[in-house]
């Protein structure tokens, strides 16, 4: 058994090594988990933990706290073990139910669902660009507020696997490019994949790689060496002008006799006996299971540090406040999520007689322009786009090295934006970020995009050149399938609206209605600007869809998204030529629309009258909502916009003769 007083540096000793203890047993009682990185890495995570980051176990939401990303996310066990003993809520019976339903101990770390979790890591390189995106969002609201208000750092452990993995470059291009100095981060260089030694397949010098990147690179040669590792990630905070990568040397599984320096460490449980073995040869009693022993609480709890350390900021805050009122109350509403007072009546309105023609992405823009002063935090940029997605501040200074404006140029890097938007809105409240590209890249982006979904995050993407009226640059850039794929992740609003007043109106409703992320789907091409005063108004969208043109007695209801609003119109215009009465229904969102009372869908899509859908893209999920659908299920084409959609049957003459073959057929089998 571990002795139960030791002097002060032994007790460090026993820290660390409860941390290993506890992570082993957690895992081997779950038969199920990563137990090599806990073992070779809990130095480190003490050092982290118990001597230089500055948090307050007790608040874990305090906004000056240091932010710690576990990138390396399938060494949950490390932090759920840091956690628990460093004095954050949670049990040492949470703990024991590693890897269980219902745990705080899932494995992986999960957002929301753990008391000092920042961020949802499992997929590599995730959490090191969430770590870029939490560094812009601290050096943007220090230069903002200052640094009584915040000062502060992130720091991250990250593996082999989140460098191979290509997020991580671009995230680490961007951060250098930035010179974001208040990144730290340690590199476990444990040399182990789960296939066996990196030199299968990894054989680069990252550090050469970062130096080359702009970052300040440093190396610690034993991974058991507190100083040394204190050292290091002490002049990796003093370094300002610098992302700081340190290279840590471990040996996976250390201390584990068996097991020691192989990838049989990596994914898989010890073996009772070889947990039994590592406890012996740590001087602990192999009978003593999930056993913290006399001393390591009270030396390891952080929380009269973090108090302290609180308890000054807070004092500094409420001085900075009593001197700056209008700030601090833009501090306190940003972080209440309010958006600006006056945001609704400062929205633009499209009169049709100034206005006849306008793409949605092009009404996105003027949105941009009027609700600038309302969302004074709110940062973001396209990943080399702007031109295009028409989504950036006008006269807003850009973030670049020297300052930290609120247009991100993300440059060609869809992957990493995604994720650092995601980064930025975890940093805290008062940031609202968004990113954009064309919506095809959403490929590039839909892993970040699902995440945001999972960690309920209040982000906006916004996604220009939504169809195969892209045109002549053919089937790589004309999305087909990505609004069904997006459609398909829970928790993800996304809005596709007619025109430009519904775009204005996707944009209200994604700001101050939505909670979590919203997704604005909008066109290249100028689509006609709807008549309110002859058509339903744009407020409809709130509700997901509604009744824009209707019929006395329909026979049929046309169902539309986007583009294809104007065009189900154009149809109902030639159907009424032949006596058929069309009711045209705006669908700018399923979500919204599911969200709504079965009274309200009923009325919006009557039973007994046939329905079909039009939308320029898959037809794939339309049969929740329709009994037929008008769309695109092969890859696009590339040519004149007028005429792909030509091609594609996507005009209201080609509408029309699909309608009324459809209701023929209905008539034949009724």
């Amino acid at each position: 058994m571990a002795p139960e007083s030791a002097p002060y540096a032994e007790l460090d000793r026993l820290c660390i090594d409860t941390i290993r203890t506890l992570a082993i047993d957690a895992v081997q009682a779950a038969n199920s988990g990563h137990p090599g990185a806990p073992l070779s890495l809990a130095p480190a995570a003490y050092v982290l933990f118990a001597r230089v980051m500055r948090h307050n176990p007790s608040d874990p939401a305090w906004p000056d706290r240091d932010r710690f990303v576990l990138s390396a996310g399938h060494a949950s066990m490390l932090l759920y073990a840091s956690l628990h003993l460093s004095g954050y809520d949670l049990s040492l019976d949470e703990i024991k139910r590693f890897r269980q339903l219902g745990s705080l101990t899932p494995g992986h770390p999960e957002f929301r669902h753990t008391a000092g979790v920042e961020t949802t890591t499992g997929p590599l390189g995730q959490g090191f660009a969430n770590g870029v995106g939490m560094a812009m969002a601290e050096r943007f609201l220090r230069e903002r507020y200052g640094t009584d208000v915040v000062d502060h750092r992130v720091f991250a452990i990250c593996s082999d696997g989140d460098l191979m993995e290509g997020i991580s470059s671009e995230a680490a291009s961007i951060a250098g490019h930035l010179g974001l100095g208040r990144i730290v981060y340690l590199y476990d260089d444990n040399r182990i994949t789960i296939d066996g030694s990196t030199d299968l397949s990894f054989s680069e010098n990252v550090s050469q790689r970062f130096a080359a990147q702009g970052w300040h690179t440093l190396e610690v040669a034993d991974g058991e060496d507190l100083d040394a590792i204190d050292a290091a990630l002490r002049a990796g905070v003093a370094e300002e002008e610098r992302p700081t990568l340190i290279r840590l040397r471990t040996v996976i599984a250390h201390h584990s006799p068996g097991k020691r320096g192989t990838s049989k460490a990596h994914g898989e449980a010890l073996g009772v006996d070889e947990v039994a073995a590592t406890k012996h040869a740590l001087g602990w009693d192999p009978a003593e299971q999930f056993f913290v022993p006399d001393g390591v609480r009270a030396h390891f709890d952080q929380r009269p540090r973090g108090a302290q350390e609180q308890g000054r900021w807070e004092s500094r805050f409420d001085a900075w406040a009593a001197a700056n009122p209008e700030r601090a109350a833009e501090w306190r509403d940003g972080q209440a999520g309010k958006v600006g007072n006056g945001l609704t009546a400062a929205l633009p309105v499209f009169d049709p007689a100034d206005t006849p023609k306008l793409a949605t992405r092009a009404a996105s823009g003027k949105v941009f322009d009027a609700m600038s002063p309302y969302v004074p935090t709110m940062i973001g940029g396209a990943a080399d786009l702007v031109g295009s997605t028409k989504t950036i501040f006008p006269g807003d200074e850009s973030y670049t090295r020297a300052r930290a404006g609120r247009n991100v140029h993300w440059g060609i890097r869809e992957h990493a934006m995604a994720a650092a938007v995601n980064g930025l809105a975890l940093h805290g409240g008062v940031v609202k970020p968004y990113g954009s590209t064309f919506f095809v890249f959403t490929d590039y982006m839909r892993p970040s995009i699902r995440l945001s979904a999972l960690m309920e995050l209040d982000v906006v993407w916004v996604l220009t050149h939504d169809s195969v009226a892209v045109g002549e640059d053919g089937p790589t850039h004309q999305p087909i399938e990505h609004l069904a794929a997006l459609r398909a992740i829970p928790g993800l609003t996304v809005l596709r609206p007619a025109d430009a007043n519904e775009t204005v109106e996707a944009w209200r409703v994604a700001l101050e209605e939505v909670s979590g992320p919203a997704l604005l789907v909008l066109t290249r091409q100028d689509l006609p600007v709807l008549d309110r005063t002859t058509f339903a108004g744009a407020e409809g969208v709130a509700r997901g869809a509604y009744v824009l043109a209707d019929a006395e007695a329909p026979d049929v209801v046309l169902v539309a998204t986007g583009s294809e609003v104007s065009v189900a119109l154009g149809a109902r215009e030639l159907l009424a030529e032949q006596g058929r009465g069309v009711r045209v229904v705006s669908m700018p969102s399923w979500e919204l629309f599911a969200a709504q009372a079965a009274s309200y869908r009923e009325e919006v899509l009557p039973a007994g009258v046939p329905k079909i859908s039009v939308e320029a893209a898959s037809t794939f999920g339309w049969s929740r909502w329709v009994d037929r659908s008008i769309g695109i299920d092969s890859f696009g084409a590339s040519g004149p916009a007028a005429d792909v959609l030509a091609h594609f049957g996507i005009t209201p003459d080609a509408v029309a003769e699909r309608v009324e073959a459809a209701l023929a057929e209905v008539a034949q089998l009724s």
